[in-house]
């Protein structure tokens, strides 16, 4: 009589298809994901009771999916092991949940959150007499009169962007002043036919200067937009939102900078605080639905021309 090999119960497909975790999840763990809200709004995963800052901050439409997604992902599960406790904070929608997002990140400067912690260190072009110079973030000033060109996490990502949009357009960068060259004399790029020669005068400093702005054009960063703060108004775009909550948001925005968010104009009034600078992460949450109008936006009084309106 041979031996046969003992009985397995099948797998099932759900079991093949989820990621086996380096550790399981403990079931309460679970069961507080399921208790999330399914609506949009940032969720935040805290370690050990007392602790002050949480390991992670994200953000989601559907944060219950979301936040079970990170329970399957084996990838995680360093985080997931120190993990106790969730908490969410509903927003009306995905502008007031990106914003949200950023902001807690920046002010709690979570472990998890690597990306967006640096984000400070993001550097742009700058045109200042027909040469282009490296201006940090956190020095640029966001004037209707300034001219800065794109958005980079490093000075070398910088340079390959504008080295590629160089190779494109014809553009001499000893002209540019990012290289240099013997007066009069043609640069390496353009004797191997990468530059149309403003640095030999073949091409006028005039004409140079006036395609490069069209070729950066794209690029550009708008100034802001309005006079002042204003309140963008974000409301509930599904009707069981609508239904339930009666939700709608008033973001509080000035130069860039996000301020916070209130439920009424009034509310959002109170807010307005003086910005020194813009905010890097908040002009690219901002800018696309600013400049296309998708919202409604409120202008509101700057902070020193409020008189007894609060």
């Amino acid at each position: 009589m041979t031996d046969r090999p003992p009985r397995t119960r099948p797998v099932s497909r759900r079991q093949r298809a989820e990621p086996q975790l380096s550790y399981r999840i403990p079931p309460t763990l679970k069961a507080l994901a399921q208790a999330l809200p399914q609506g949009p709004g940032v969720y935040l995963f805290w370690g050990a009771e007392g602790d002050k800052l949480p390991l992670y901050v994200g953000k989601s439409i559907h944060i219950r999916k979301r936040v079970q997604d990170h329970l399957r992902n084996p990838e995680e599960a360093a985080m997931l092991q120190q993990t106790q406790r969730f908490e969410a904070r509903p927003t009306t929608g995905e502008i007031g949940a990106l914003l949200l997002e950023s902001q807690l990140i920046k002010t709690y400067q979570p472990l998890y959150n690597q990306r967006l912690r640096y984000s400070r260190q993001l550097c742009s072009w700058s045109l200042v007499n027909g040469q282009l110079q490296l201006a940090h973030a956190n020095a640029m000033a966001m004037t209707p009169s300034a001219q800065l060109f794109g958005l980079y996490r490093s000075a070398h990502a910088a340079k390959e962007a504008i080295a590629t949009l160089a190779d494109t357009h014809m553009l001499c960068l000893s002209t540019l002043g990012l290289e240099k060259a013997s007066p009069g004399k043609p640069c390496f790029r353009h004797m191997v036919k990468r530059c149309a020669g403003a640095c030999c005068g073949k091409e006028t400093p005039e004409a140079h200067l006036a395609r490069c702005i069209a070729a950066l054009e794209e690029l550009r960063l708008q100034a802001w937009p309005y006079a002042g703060p204003v309140a963008l108004v974000e409301r509930a775009d599904t009707q069981q939102q609508q239904q339930q909550q009666q939700w709608q948001q008033w973001h509080v925005l000035d130069n860039w900078c996000y301020l916070g968010s209130a439920p009424d104009q009034h509310s959002a009034q109170a807010l307005v605080t003086p910005v020194k600078s813009y905010d890097v992460d908040s002009y690219k949450i901002l800018v696309r639905p600013l400049m296309l109008g998708q919202h409604e936006i409120v202008p509101l009084l700057a902070r020193d021309k409020i008189v007894n309106t609060l």
